[in-house]
């Protein structure tokens, strides 16, 4: 005869053991979970100051990881070697950086008049067009956009990306002092943080390090690449067309090449205004044309061949990835989303061999191990 207790026990257990029992445990998972994740994007937002530049020295450290293994090689010493690629980094990009300012700068009131002077002739077509659309809903959008591109915070986020000039600077230093160590003493940091950790989590531990540095540097690498083509096709189109505020604009597209998919796209927009108010609607049309012709060059050829699976994640995934980012931290997130989504992604088919069957996200069906196997960067193939 079972006591009361005893009979108590077991029902409770018969409620936790039904179907509805088992999806309410999981959903007290979920629940957990993701309580979890909003703590710690809260706790990595709020640290923000070391969280971006130590994220920006990471990707830089993976990007220049093969020239100090190259210096190396060739039988300079690791110091030295360290040094000299890490000198030369500062060097090009504290003079891409200064160039890219002064050449916006100099001219971003003038580029701004002829957006919107592009926007009202756009705007004059358009009701004047069949389509019938209201003038006051097209006034109002028009100065919803003016009033945004002409608002100092637009400005110092385009160019710089952190609005308080203390931020910039100290922002800057940390990434120059973190990139030195990673670049020094990179391998030993990593091994510190494994020396507690043995067999098959040490050797997928091993794996995803070496994987974040294959993903994030043909990352970098190949979107640079890519990025610098669409600038000087697009450039030398504007140069060529005597469009107005040339460099610029290039420049711009550079940058917006490094926020895939609608970057250099809406850039490439600012262009076309630009060239409508300069040189009237022909022009514009041809510029439309090698915009356009450049972002499905961009997306159906250079992206697959230059960055391989270092980005073989599907469109969709990269434009919540950058939608997301962009909330949490402005432009700045918008950069390092997609890099960041397709780390995780990786260490997610090394943690989860089960998930490699069918490529959720890249749409691919990638084969068992292929990431453990497949030499990664930028030259690997696309596994089919």
């Amino acid at each position: 005869m079972t006591s009361p207790r005893h009979r108590s026990v077991s029902h409770a257990r018969d409620l936790w053991a039904d179907a509805l029992g088992r999806a309410t445990i999981r959903a007290l998972q979920g629940l957990v979970l993701l309580t979890a994740t909003v703590v710690v994007v809260y706790g990595l937002i709020q640290l923000k100051l070391v969280v971006i530049p130590l994220l920006i020295a990471l990707i830089l450290a993976a990007a220049l990881h093969p020239v100090v293994g190259f210096l190396r090689r060739r039988g300079v010493p690791g110091a030295l070697a360290t040094w000299i690629t890490f000198l030369a980094a500062i060097v090009v990009l504290g003079g891409v950086v200064t160039g890219i300012v002064f050449a916006v700068r100099s001219e971003w009131d003038e580029l701004v008049l002829s957006a919107v002077g592009g926007l009202e002739r756009l705007r004059q077509f358009i009701v004047a067009g069949p389509i019938p659309i209201g003038q006051k809903a097209l006034d109002e959008a028009i100065t919803a956009v003016v009033d945004f591109t002409s608002s100092p915070q637009f400005g110092a986020g385009a160019l710089l990306g952190i609005f308080a000039a203390t931020q910039v600077i100290t922002g800057a230093v940390l990434v120059a002092v973190i990139l030195y160590f990673f670049l020094q003493d990179g391998a030993k940091i990593w091994a510190f943080f494994l020396c507690r950790f043995h067999g098959e989590n040490l050797e997928k531990l091993l794996t995803s390090g070496t994987t974040t540095l294959h993903v994030l540097g043909g990352y970098v690498r190949g979107t640079a690449l890519v990025a610098l083509l669409e600038a000087v096709v697009i450039g030398v189109t504007l140069v060529v067309l005597r469009v107005p505020l040339a460099l610029p604009l290039a420049v711009l597209i550079f940058l917006g090449g490094f926020i895939p998919i609608v970057g250099a796209a809406l850039i490439g927009a600012v262009a076309v205004l630009v060239a409508l108010v300069a040189n009237g609607p022909v022009v514009a049309l041809v510029v439309v044309a090698v915009v356009v012709a450049i972002n499905q060059l961009d997306g159906r050829v250079l992206q697959p061949m230059v960055l391989g699976r270092a980005l073989s994640l599907h469109p969709l995934v990269v434009l919540l990835a950058l939608a997301g980012g962009a909330i949490l931290s402005g432009v700045v997130g918008a950069v390092l989303a997609v890099p960041l989504t397709a780390v995780g992604w990786a260490l997610i088919q090394i943690w989860f061999p089960a998930s490699r069957a069918p490529d959720a996200l890249s749409g691919k069906n990638a084969r068992p191990g292929a990431v453990l196997t497949d030499p990664p960067g930028p030259e690997a193939p696309t596994t089919t």
